[in-house]
């Protein structure tokens, strides 16, 4: 067995880097990281772990093919654990920027079940935030 500790790092092929900048960096607050725009590479903070985005009109998004679109995306979904988990405070925060999120239901997740709430990027991307477990 691996001694797996978390997520280090997700990787999204984009089409638009100026939408998906806003919103990963100014909706959700993961802060710029490091660009290797030789690489065609934008990493973004997330806590612990780092989110890739990967234009695909750059070097590495031109090998993976097709950009994402309705009928194919390169991920189900993500999620990013949040603490604490204040419902109203998210919503009015999404709310400002336009962002609708789904109910918030119980869902089990790394560290047991507890509140989640899942929403969309502006490319289609479906992302949970995750609340601590129930005590």
């Amino acid at each position: 067995m691996l001694p797996i500790r978390g997520i280090d790092h997700l990787v999204l092929r984009i089409r638009d880097e100026r939408r998906m900048l806003a919103f990963y960096c100014e909706v959700l607050g993961c802060p710029l990281e490091k660009r290797q725009d030789e690489l065609g590479l934008i990493q973004l903070r997330a806590g612990d772990a780092l989110i890739d985005l990967v234009p695909v009109d750059g070097p590495l998004g031109r090998r993976g093919g097709p950009p994402p679109g309705r009928d194919g995306h390169n991920l189900d979904h993500f999620c990013l654990r949040l603490a604490p988990f204040d419902e109203a405070a998210i919503r009015r925060h999404l709310a400002a920027h336009g962002i609708e999120a789904g109910e918030t239901k119980r869902r089990y997740g790394a560290e047991g079940a507890g509140p989640s709430i899942y929403l969309q990027d502006p490319e289609g991307n479906t992302i949970e935030l995750k609340g601590p477990p129930d005590a």
